[in-house]
């Protein structure tokens, strides 16, 4: 018998026939003995179609009342599977987060989970229930409802399972596993059977979309073992764990792309020290991620020049931002907007010589111009025009043996 955390996504409960699937696979679970915790999303399409509401009342909708309405999505789809595990003659409960309570801090509609109690859950599996606790969502200090942001339910899990001590977490999704890149656009891309937490954090952060990076982070902090799972096959999945148990037989894992990039380049920035944390301290307040940094080395100890990059949605505030910025003099600033990051991901990476070499040729044989590069020990990430997104990615995906 074991202690599980199952969590299942907004595709694997988008309607009321994927909620009673949903109610039989975790009924198979229960003839096994396990004691389990479900987490659970909202139907698919249901974050958004309440946002979309709070946008019909006003574009300037109190974020407190928006994680009212948008973490009812979960607790709907909570209540339901109870419900449908109810008819089966399972002894189930849905356990809202300030029920337990889940306490979390930080701003409305980007919080972090920072404790949970675990008295009731435990109560309610000691009297034979399984709990179900609506994903991304959690109660702050002053007693509010706060959201953990997009793919919250994730690190919902994560942090149950952490808690809870369970034996393991596993994710289940619309797909049955984490895929050297994406399988809708890169069809020859492969199923990964094992992957280490530092190359899924990266994939994840960089475009990846089965799970969120936050939640593989905390994984890997607790050396939580990971499994991602399909809810609709029996296939394996990948399991996601430490890189002593990964055999890297390939240099690069995965291949992960994003289009919602924007380059700013600060032209004529005075060269001196403070300057950089005067340029990102503002953008860091107005909750601006800044993502590729490049600074190139002054000619004449008096200026230099600053590229760096940040979400689509956040570049018109960005520009905005530095404009109004007293503190710092340029001489020019400019913007692009229509870009993708594309990135290898591989722990081999770290062994292997030449890698940087053979993905920048690989470009240059597309005849794909390079606009900014970043570089970690498992990662290299590459600024590139929107147009030329699947084209590199293809290449790559050939050229690093991952067809």
């Amino acid at each position: 018998m074991a202690k599980k955390v199952l969590k299942f996504g907004g595709t694997s409960v988008g309607s009321i026939d994927r909620i009673i699937r949903v109610s039989k696979l975790i009924q198979d679970e229960t003839k096994k003995g396990n004691k389990l915790v479900v987490i659970v999303s909202a139907m698919s399409g249901k974050t958004d179609e309440l946002l979309n509401l709070s946008k019909s009342i006003s574009k300037d909708f109190s974020e407190r009342e928006l994680d009212v309405l948008v973490t009812s999505g979960e607790q709907v789809t909570a209540s339901l599977l109870a419900g449908a595990l109810n008819k089966l003659g399972i002894k189930s409960r849905s356990l809202m987060s300030w029920q337990i309570p889940i306490l979390t801090e930080g701003n409305h509609n980007n919080s972090r989970i920072v404790n949970m109690s675990t008295d009731k859950i435990n109560e309610c599996l000691n009297n034979g229930e399984i709990v179900i606790i609506p994903g991304f969502q959690g109660i702050s200090k002053m007693g509010d409802l706060t959201s953990i942001g997009r793919g919250g339910s994730d690190a919902t899990a994560v942090a149950v399972a952490k808690l809870l001590n369970t034996d393991s977490c596993e994710i289940y999704t619309d797909v049955d596993g984490v895929y050297s890149s994406d399988p809708n656009k890169i069809p020859v891309a492969k199923k990964i059977d094992k992957i280490s937490y530092e190359e899924m954090l990266e994939l994840s952060s960089l475009g990846a979309k089965v799970m969120q990076s936050s939640a593989v982070q905390t994984a890997m902090m607790y050396s939580i073992p990971l499994h991602v799972k399909s809810t609709f096959t029996n296939r394996d999945g990948t399991k996601i764990f430490t890189e002593k148990n990964i055999d890297y037989s390939k240099v690069v894992t995965g291949v992960a792309y994003s289009k919602n990039d924007a380059k700013i380049t600060l032209l004529g920035v005075q060269d001196k020290p403070g300057i950089a944390a005067e340029i990102f301290e503002p953008l860091g307040n107005a909750r601006i991620n800044v993502d590729m940094v490049i600074q190139n080395v002054s000619s004449d100890n008096k200026t230099t020049d600053l590229t760096f990059t940040v979400k689509r949605e956040d570049l018109e505030e960005s520009l905005d931002i530095i404009k109004n910025n007293k503190k710092v003099h340029i001489k020019e600033l400019s913007h692009r907007s229509n870009l993708s990051k594309v990135s290898i991901v591989g722990a081999g990476m770290v062994t292997t010589p030449g890698v940087t070499y053979k993905m920048f040729r690989a470009l240059a044989d597309e005849k794909i111009n390079i606009l900014a590069i970043s570089t970690s020990e498992i990662k290299i990430s590459v600024i590139l025009e929107e147009k030329d997104t699947l084209k590199a990615v293809k290449k790559l995906h050939n050229i690093f043996e991952l067809d």
